[in-house]
């Protein structure tokens, strides 16, 4: 049965008593938009938390809720002191012995990415995670441990390091790593890996994550993409259970070096994207040409739900610095295997004359 709306509404001097509440914690005061958007949220967080005291929640399940808050607040105050730095997330098995390919080359792999400036996301575990762990500097490395039963201790590259966090539930692990990634690096692994890969995969082709590069690594030799790739090719691509757009979301490398210059080089030219409503904005580092845009709306106007793409260097709506190149169009919210495409295509464009 579903509840009355009434029933869902708190009290008007508790709904008061939450209000003063926030106003006093907020540590910034003022009456700016932003402020006033952010002490509603927190608001209407206290609020929900309140309804839980009458719901016939079992103590298992509110145990849960407050650890979930707890982690995802633990995993984004830890990675907003880097939000201005690019990270990797590095995936793979926690049994690949220190002398097997496949972890040598995530050892070259993360120490030659962190060497361009990026740092690196691990699950915190052996394997090709303390081989993620391994290649940069300590200060370019996270760790997210999950608590299990077995391979529960931090590698001792990341063990003590303040930036190693320990989750108790995955989902939540996930959304810090998929939240926090500007690249993703699979290499081969078991369940857990094809778990992790096959979730940002989905969440980049149903729109619930910005487009990043999904690169699949191994070392010389391997074949285990390859085979992966067929099963793809076979199982997914023929059936029609996927889109052919859908495997332009990922990029078999076939070195550590290739690997490294796909995520390099996607950051070419475009920078960040985000929706304003239901305008999709893509940030460059540099405008297009007129003649350009015109090419860019013609080449990939299945995207676009009306109307067509417009530049500019401010966009109300859009919180990126003044004088950002930028271009938007009212976005269909589908076919994001070719919002990659457009990108490549964009990085691959000349800059235009001054």
């Amino acid at each position: 049965m579903k509840p009355k709306a009434e029933h869902l509404r708190l009290a008007p001097h508790l709904r008061r008593a939450i209000d003063e509440m926030v106003a006093l914690a907020l540590a910034e005061r003022g009456s700016d938009n932003e402020q006033q958007s952010r002490a509603h949220v927190i608001s209407e967080m206290v609020a929900t938390a309140l309804h839980l005291a009458n719901d016939r929640l079992t103590m298992g399940e509110l145990r849960l809720i407050r650890q979930s808050l707890r982690e995802m607040r633990a995993a984004f105050t830890m990675f907003e002191r880097f939000r201005a730095l690019r990270k990797v997330a590095i995936f793979g098995s926690a049994r690949t012995p220190r002398d097997h390919p496949d972890y040598i080359a995530a050892l070259d792999f993360s120490r030659a990415l962190a060497e361009r400036g990026w740092m690196a996301i691990t699950g915190a575990g052996p394997g090709i995670m303390q081989a993620g762990n391994e290649g940069p500097t300590p200060d370019q490395s996270f760790g997210l441990s999950i608590r299990l039963p077995f391979e529960d201790r931090p590698n001792p590259v990341i063990a003590g390091d303040p930036k190693l966090l320990k989750f108790r539930y995955y989902f939540t692990r996930k959304l810090a790593f998929m939240g926090s990634a500007d690249a993703v690096a699979a290499f081969p692994g078991g369940y857990g890996t094809q778990d992790e890969l096959f979730e940002a995969l989905t969440l980049v082709q149903c729109g619930r994550s910005l487009v990043v590069p999904i690169v699949l690594v191994e070392g010389e030799g391997g074949h285990y993409w390859e085979r992966w790739r067929s099963f793809v090719s076979e199982c997914m691509e023929r059936t029609h259970w996927i889109s052919p757009e859908d495997t332009d979301l990922f990029t078999r490398a076939t070195s550590t070096a290739h690997a490294v210059e796909i995520i390099s080089t996607f950051y070419r030219r475009y920078r960040s994207s985000r929706y304003v409503d239901d305008l999709l904005v893509l940030r460059l580092d540099a405008p297009l040409s007129p003649t350009q845009l015109q090419e860019l709306a013609q080449e990939f106007s299945p995207l676009i739900e009306s109307g067509t793409m417009h530049q500019g260097d401010s966009l109300e709506g859009d919180d990126a610095p003044a004088g950002t190149a930028r271009i938007w169009f009212r976005h269909n919210r589908r076919l994001f295997g070719l919002i990659r495409r457009m990108i490549d295509r964009i990085n691959t464009l000349p800059h235009a004359a001054a």
